[in-house]
């Protein structure tokens, strides 16, 4: 019992440094030695868990996604107006500086040409973009939203300035840029009155 206790720690250990360094340094940067220095594991636990970077990579991509997705999930679920739980979402602690885990991972070319490890980051933004639409067309059935809005398209809108303002915060050294962003967003879609 104790070895397995022992060896789920360390292959988990390994998925949250992949995940740790594809985020700082994206896939090319993120070695086997990188990930095993920053896990404390050994070449023989990492590849006693994982056949190998790829295998391990898509493991950190899969638990960074379903995170993200179950985040997300969480502040749309909340109570409140449609309108109240975009805002939520939209309005949410973020480390803007820093970036979103997922959508840095689009601008990572050997992510992105791997069908494989495209595939969660790929799966999860489909997922947003459709339960945001659920709750634009859960809005329009209450009057809230104008009934002439394409719920898709404003879905598409609100992640794309959530993920677009990552990029300006980043490129300028401040959350501000997201926040403007955010905030010229919200004041689009504000309630009919």
């Amino acid at each position: 019992m104790y070895s397995r206790i022992m060896s789920t720690s360390t292959a988990d250990r390994l998925v949250e440094s992949t995940r740790e360094l594809l985020w700082e340094r994206g896939y090319v940067g993120t070695s086997p030695k990188a990930i095993q220095r920053h896990a404390g594991a050994g070449q023989g636990s990492m590849y006693h868990h994982f056949t190998g970077k790829p295998e391990l990579a898509l493991a950190a991509i899969r638990r960074t996604a379903e995170e993200l997705w179950a985040t997300a999930e969480g502040v749309l679920n909340s109570p409140g107006t449609p309108y109240e739980r975009i805002a939520a979402y939209l309005l949410r602690e973020r480390d803007v500086l820093r970036g979103c885990p997922v959508g840095r991972l689009t601008m990572d070319p050997d992510v992105i040409a791997s069908e494989e490890l495209r595939a969660p980051v790929d799966e999860m933004l489909d997922r947003l973009r459709e339960r945001l639409a659920g709750i634009v067309e859960e809005g329009q059935e209450q009057g809230q939203f104008a009934p002439s809005l394409d719920a898709e398209e404003i879905a598409a809108t609100i992640v794309a300035t959530v993920q677009g303002g990552y990029v300006l915060a980043r490129a300028s050294g401040s959350p501000a840029a997201f926040d403007t962003g955010v905030r010229g967003l919200l004041a689009l879609l504000a309630p009919l009155r």
